[in-house]
């Protein structure tokens, strides 16, 4: 590899990974808390969907940013409703709140195809575009969600494990009858990871359309929520062990940009499927032996036991 294609890999794997890592940890929340959430695609979706149209009739990427963060909590207090209030099936209900997500997002994204925005301002500080080999490229030159991903990503471990709240939304996952005779709520606790995760997952899909394409398509996310669950397990439901995981999963997508631009043999349909055949490789690899870091309320879900 020459060195440009290295600086483009590592800057399209940072922009790529951005979106899968803040609903990478949105999704890690709610896992903690008990629940697994099928439905993050179309959370991503309506964040993508809600940012853009805010952002066209506001002029603001800032308002549309805020509203899609909402909307995403939103969605996300729906489902808990249906799994927390309603005891619904959670994979069920999952995939019912992804196919609302598909078809709302459609709906609001639809007068604005085509619409054209200047999306997040980027930023790179001055020492760094300085440097020779940095100044003739986008490396380091990223919107703010993409500057505050990482330390997200440690505010949301220093949350869980380093914090009462973070003692009891584990608690919750491990065992509910457990933390509800040591006198934690698991409903309300709950209902807090997954407005929380919503949050970031509405970030997730408002930095696609508002950083990474300035635009809106239906779709578009094109399953980055499954994959961020699979980047779930990858990580052991640890927030820190995510951000390796969306910078892996991120070089994937960037990689294979980066050989369609430079002309490459391989068949393009395959370079697009690269991003997906890791994720699947990560579950028959790590799947197994990730089971015993899962919440163990968790049991149910995933391997139909406790």
């Amino acid at each position: 590899m020459t060195t440009p294609l290295l600086i483009g890999l590592l800057a399209g794997a940072i922009l790529s990974g951005t979106s899968l890592l803040y609903a990478t940890l949105g999704e890690t929340l709610a896992e903690r808390s008990g629940i697994v959430n099928l439905g993050l695609e179309g959370i991503l979706l309506t964040g993508a969907s809600v940012g853009f149209a805010v952002t066209v009739i506001t002029g603001s990427a800032w308002l549309g940013l805020a509203a899609a963060s909402l909307a995403g909590g939103l969605v996300n207090a729906l489902f808990g409703w249906l799994v927390v209030t309603r005891k619904a099936n959670q994979l069920a209900s999952g995939l019912a709140m992804m196919f609302f997500g598909f078809g709302a997002s459609a709906l609001i994204g639809a007068p604005y195809v085509g619409a054209v925005i200047a999306g997040l301002p980027k930023w790179r500080p001055s020492w760094l575009a300085g440097l020779p080999w940095v100044r003739s490229t986008t490396l380091f030159n990223y919107d703010l969600l993409t500057w505050l991903a990482v330390p997200v990503a440690i505010l949301v471990w220093w949350a869980l494990f380093r914090t009462r709240w973070g003692l009891g939304l584990r608690a919750v996952g491990e065992s509910p009858a457990a933390a509800f005779a040591a006198g934690r709520n698991p409903a309300a606790l709950q209902y807090q990871a997954l407005c929380i995760g919503g949050m970031l997952g509405g970030l997730a899909g408002a930095h696609l359309s508002l950083s990474l394409t300035l635009t809106w398509a239906e779709y578009m996310t094109a399953g980055r929520g499954f994959i961020a669950i699979a980047l779930v397990i990858f990580s052991k439901w640890d927030p820190l062990r995510a951000i390796a995981g969306a910078l892996l999963f991120g070089g994937a997508e960037a990689l294979q940009l980066q050989l369609q631009a430079r002309g490459s043999a391989v068949s393009p349909f395959v370079l697009e499927m690269s991003p997906y055949l890791l994720t699947l490789l990560v579950l028959l690899a790590w799947g197994g032996a990730r089971r015993l870091a899962a919440p163990a309320s968790l049991g149910r879900t995933f391997y139909g036991s406790n």
